[in-house]
């Protein structure tokens, strides 16, 4: 009889145990817009499981990718609701509250992926970075390389003037209409689900984004010309919530930053290496792929762009580009 209520007392502090460790543990919500064959997913999915590992199962993320919780609008708007607790975008979205963060868009400010990560752990990245974070609250916990946005079209461009009159599609963001519009060209802020049937059928004449994204969405099928007009070196942010980053404990906090940079690191490599592929794989395909005199470009946006327009200060411009 003791045997056996021994056994009992055993087995009912086993589920109890089992009970309270269920309900110390944390959910968490990470969302994101891109697709789930690509690295910023699933080096996100990595590091939800290894935050889940690292902290001893107390803390469970779910990855939202794809728009599942909402555009990137919604989603930097979801960390001020608390419906998400972190999200991957991009800093023309922190710079809708922080606005000198933005100038990482000013086109040709980089030379390359190179000189974006060298930037991420300058002196000026955290000034910026915490900037943002105390308009906000929300944290950056780690920056990834996006890509170079690079342009495509039904006509050949070889110099900036070429643009005159292109009908083309770029996201209503300020840095990156700066370019096109420097160039002459008549710029369209059409949904990214919806460039291709616009290129298809003729509602635009052009688009721009990193090579990654051209394979991805297939825009070569409706392009004729890939030009390498380099002028934007693009990166996302990995953006912890005032709400969960003000609740984690210091101990925490370096294992939610350490895994999220290791994160981005990864995703860092495997785009450069699909980049660097790319350009051989497109010439494959038939595709007019262009190397254009980036000066031209470069002197028209300085000599038409000015830094007031877009509220950034000319002195971070200064101290990003002059970063070894």
């Amino acid at each position: 009889m003791k045997i056996r209520l021994a056994t009992i007392v055993c087995t009912a502090a086993a589920i109890m145990a089992t009970t309270v460790a269920a309900h110390a543990q944390t959910v968490l919500k990470w969302a994101h817009v891109y697709e789930t064959s690509e690295p910023f997913h699933t080096d996100s999915v990595w590091a939800s499981e290894e935050i889940n590992k690292r902290t001893g199962g107390r803390y469970k993320i779910e990855v939202y990718p794809a728009s599942q919780l909402g555009k990137e609008a919604d989603i930097n708007q979801g960390l001020k609701l608390g419906t998400v607790d972190i999200i991957i975008s991009g800093s023309s979205f922190a710079a809708r509250d922080y606005k000198p963060i933005g100038v990482t868009y000013f086109p040709y400010i980089f030379r390359g992926p190179e000189h974006l990560i060298a930037y991420t752990k300058s002196d000026v990245f955290k000034r910026l970075a915490q900037g943002y974070e105390d308009k906000t609250g929300n944290h950056i916990a780690a920056v990834s390389y996006y890509g170079t946005r690079q342009t495509t079209s039904n006509k050949p461009i070889a110099k900036c003037a070429d643009m005159q009159g292109l009908k083309i599609r770029v996201p209503d963001v300020p840095a990156y209409l700066a370019m096109p519009r420097a160039c002459g060209a008549n710029t369209t802020p059409i949904a990214f689900a919806e460039v291709y049937l616009a290129l298809q059928n003729g509602t635009v004449e052009a688009q721009e984004n990193p090579l990654t994204t051209i394979e991805a969405k297939k825009f070569y099928e409706v392009q004729k010309n890939i030009i390498l007009t380099g002028h934007i070196v693009d990166h996302l942010n990995t953006v912890v919530s005032k709400t969960l980053w003000s609740s984690l404990s210091d101990e925490d906090k370096k294992i939610f930053g350490d895994v999220m940079q290791e994160a981005a690191e990864r995703t860092t490599k495997t785009i450069e290496g699909r980049e660097n592929k790319l350009i051989a794989t497109f010439k494959e395909k038939g595709i007019n792929v262009t190397e254009v005199d980036k000066s031209d470009f470069e002197k028209t946006v300085a000599e038409k762009v000015a830094f007031e327009d877009f509220g950034y200060e000319k002195s971070d411009w200064e101290a990003i580009r002059a970063i070894q």
